[in-house]
């Protein structure tokens, strides 16, 4: 048991170092060398672990979920919600998830299949909004297939531009108006009515799963949000 554990630390000690480089340098520029270093492993550990580059990519591509669901709710609507504003949230707060946001929009990833996430998200999406139509939340007209790529396309953009302007620190308030702006087309307005929107939601959301799940704080521990970008000063 005890060798069991040893081996899921290491594990982890290798995808979280993977991450940190994959985050700064993106595919192309990292290098296997340069993340053995970083997770103070052995190489015969790192490959055990993960054969080549593609395969700590896709460690952490898969690394990136958190595990466990949002938990159940009577409203199918809010679940989806909650569903997307925790995904943000953790997007400020877990560099796991953001190793695996810049693999998965990353175009110089040769050899790397960045398709899974997107799908996943997709699954989870058509899902959660058939049970939705199913309960009579959405207007007549949704196709959840439709609805679910869209809200995976946009919030992949909206987060692209997060990061670019400062790194991810209004990102739950630009998720917000992404929300506010394509659930009016989709929803029942009575039901919209009494869905939580706000920008402070996938905060509220990942501590309620704290609660649940305990040990969600060492496997996925939560750093302060990052710190933007520094502006260029004004010319003149």
């Amino acid at each position: 048991m005890a060798k069991q554990e040893r081996a899921v630390r290491t594990r982890h000690a290798i995808l979280s170092s993977a991450a940190r480089i994959f985050e700064e340098r993106g595919y192309q520029a990292a290098t296997v060398s340069e993340i053995l270093a970083t997770a103070n492993v052995t190489k015969g550990a790192l490959y055990f672990h993960f054969p080549s580059k593609e395969h700590l990519a896709e460690g952490v591509l898969h690394a990136q979920d958190l595990g466990v669901p949002v938990p159940d709710r009577a409203c199918k609507v809010q679940q989806m919600v909650d569903t997307v504003v925790l995904h943000a949230h953790r997007l400020q707060t877990d560099p796991m998830v953001r190793a695996g946001v810049r693999l998965s929009l990353d175009q110089q990833a040769q050899g790397l299949d960045r398709s899974g996430p997107f799908l996943r998200w997709s699954e989870v999406g058509i899902e959660l909004l058939d049970k939705a139509k199913a309960q009579g939340e959405l207007l007549p007209h949704v196709v959840s297939a439709e609805t679910a790529d869209v809200l995976v396309g946009a919030f992949a953009g909206v987060q692209a531009m997060s990061q670019a302007l400062c790194n991810y620190q209004d990102l739950p308030p630009r998720v917000s108006a992404l929300l506010r702006h394509v659930l009016p087309s989709v929803v029942v307005p009575s039901v919209l009515a009494s869905v939580d929107l706000t920008a402070t939601r996938g905060a509220a959301v990942y501590a309620e799963l704290q609660a649940l799940h305990p040990e969600l704080q060492a496997l996925h521990p939560q750093p302060q949000t990052l710190n933007p970008q520094p502006q260029p000063a004004p010319a003149g």
